[in-house]
């Protein structure tokens, strides 16, 4: 199958030093790309020399994730993307179980491997773990890791199921499914993009899957530590706009308040825990989404909105 690895690269050298032999090593039959946001250390000049089978795509400026991936993969024509974080090691046969999922159903838009962690290898990673998922109130989750409690790996995720959203940490998706929905939102700049492709993507009728027959490890919080008051106001901004964006309007009524008080206990209890800084991220990513709204009601589907709820049950109905 026509595969594209597509890496976003911004003041990254380090990582891709780290990691890409590892990619290439693993990944015979696919073409590899590096979309770079502009870097301001050597990083295109380390590829070039040190990697000439590596494709590089330039943007103009610092798009972030969402928007630097936008613009990256319209140069790039392929029928299957692989977003690929920079801090990810892959592992041998990792694409194989993957492409086969999209060969055997072809109302299958995107597929996540298992996410385990680069430095305790026993235990998933945050960001994708074994699946995400996301709850009544908005929030999204995954198998193996719910808010900050991390689980061992077992073996009890090697399955192979719908899942609700794939994680951005490596994210293979069929490209018309892609530029379907006119890619990632570009506003998010980074965080919480993908759930809400997926999110979009379901509601359109298509499927997201999972597969424990493939493994990558993540090290996470290359770019954006977790500890970051941008990240806390990046994913409540995101998550706000996401579910406005694609909720129906009936809970809607009742959901976006309740979260907003919600929130702002969130905001105390993060002041107190991680400092004013955070607090203050949580009273700017509301500002923010009220800014948003007029151009975030013009972005929802509602036609679609009612299939929303049909596949999201479906999934729930597996581990509820």
């Amino acid at each position: 199958m026509n595969l594209a690895i597509v890496i976003l690269n911004w003041n990254g050298k380090h990582w891709l030093e780290q990691f890409l032999p590892n990619v290439i090593r693993h990944s015979e039959n696919a073409d590899i790309y590096v979309i770079d946001n502009a870097s301001t250390d050597d990083s295109v000049a380390f590829l070039k020399r040190n990697f000439p089978g590596v494709t590089i795509i330039q943007n103009k400026k610092n798009y972030g994730f969402a928007e630097g991936y936008n613009e990256g993969l319209k140069h790039i024509d392929h029928e299957f993307y692989c977003l690929l974080n920079s801090d990810v090691e892959v592992t041998e046969n990792w694409i194989i179980p993957v492409l086969t999922i999209f060969k055997n159903d072809e109302n299958i838009a995107a597929v996540q491997p298992k996410i385990l962690d680069y430095n305790r290898r026993n235990y998933f990673e945050f960001a994708g773990a074994g699946g995400g998922l996301i709850d009544n109130l908005g929030y999204p989750y995954c198998r193996g890791r719910i808010f900050e409690n991390i689980e061992e790996d077992h073996g009890q995720f090697d399955d192979e199921v719908e899942i609700f959203w794939a994680s951005g940490c490596c994210f293979f998706i069929r490209s018309e499914d892609f530029w379907s929905q006119n890619g990632f939102d570009a506003r998010f700049f980074a965080h919480q993009e993908e759930i809400d492709l997926c999110w979009r993507l379901k509601n359109s009728g298509r499927k997201i899957f999972y597969t424990g027959k493939s493994t990558v490890y993540h090290v996470g919080g290359g770019t954006l530590n977790k500890q970051s008051p941008q990240k806390t106001f990046l994913n409540i901004r995101n998550n706000f706009s996401m579910i406005l964006k694609n909720t129906p309007l009936s809970t809607l009524l009742w959901l976006i308040p309740f979260r907003l008080i919600l929130d702002g206990f969130a905001g105390i209890y993060l002041g107190y825990k991680n400092g004013i800084s955070h607090f203050w991220a949580v009273i700017r990513a509301h500002f923010s989404f009220y800014a948003q709204i007029p151009e975030t009601v013009k972005l929802r589907q509602n036609k679609q909105i009612s299939k929303f709820y049909q596949a999201k049950w479906l999934v729930f109905k597996n581990f509820l």
